[in-house]
């Protein structure tokens, strides 16, 4: 019997998968994969000054250094890499299911990316996630940024702490989140209703954030998919927003009133 081409799809999927490696740059992207007990670590290759400079988290991590001379850094990066004498040859990290990974002790937050593939974008929206506490961030397999040096560098470490999923469908992640008793908002510029008029009331809802690539915006799919629109609550003469500034200002103003600090009246 013929297998449904939705099945090889997704077996060509993940094997593919398995077959993946990234190669991370930088002393700071670095350093936080070698810390990283869940990153599968194949291949590093360090100058004799990045080495010394890592010194402790190479012995955390047990791999043994290929340490090269700086004027013939082997690892195949790009040639505008700032690599600062560190690469590391790693498997793409496995976060596991959406339902397991978006939880959270009280009120949890989410951020979903709707064609979003600048790894510089992405990688500043997963350190603001990081430090605003949001439970993951998605993305699309084949329409968003996929983990690469460049996302790692921009995360600054967030990729290896901050969970990044990347869901066949975004319209089903989001159907999967609001039973899941999420409340989904799409930004979009033009909608009449603000991030804080949608949460009011609802501090104890989890939220998740869907955002769309800088000009094209949302998809209709996603619109019609999302419990509201919402924008961003601006001054006059407002023009637009980098996509990674919004997902911030977005995440901070979605934690309502309470969580965000200000005084009950």
């Amino acid at each position: 019997m013929k297998k449904p081409k939705w099945v090889v799809r997704k077996e060509q999927d993940k094997k593919a998968g398995g077959r993946e490696t990234v190669w991370l740059f930088g002393l700071h992207a670095v350093r936080d994969a070698l810390r990283n007990p869940r990153r599968e670590k194949i291949r590093l290759v360090v100058t004799l000054n990045a080495q010394g400079r890592l010194e402790d988290a190479i012995a955390q991590s047990g791999i043994e250094p290929e340490v090269v001379d700086p004027r013939k850094f082997s690892a195949p990066l790009d040639p505008g890499s700032v690599h600062q004498g560190a690469a590391l040859e790693v498997k793409p990290l496995d976060w596991g299911r959406l339902e397991d990974v978006c939880i959270g002790d009280a009120a949890p937050r989410v951020m979903l990316l709707d064609r979003v593939t600048d790894p510089h974008n992405v990688g500043a929206i997963l350190r603001s996630a990081e430090v605003l506490g949001a439970s993951a961030v998605i993305g699309t397999r084949h329409h968003s940024a996929p983990e690469t040096g460049a996302l790692a560098k921009t995360a600054s470490g967030a990729l290896e702490r901050q969970p990044y999923l990347r869901v066949r469908n975004l319209s089903d992640a989001m159907r999967a989140l609001q039973n899941m008793g999420y409340l989904v908002l799409g930004l979009d510029g033009e909608a009449e209703m603000t991030i804080e008029a949608a949460v009011a009331g609802k501090e104890d809802r989890p939220v998740a954030l869907v955002l769309g690539a800088e000009g094209p915006g949302l998809r209709e799919k996603t619109k019609e998919t999302a419990d509201h629109l919402v924008r961003i609550d601006a001054s006059g003469g407002f023009g637009s927003l980098n996509v990674s500034n919004a997902a911030a200002i977005a995440l901070y103003a979605s934690r309502g009133a309470r969580q965000a600090g200000a005084p009950d009246t």
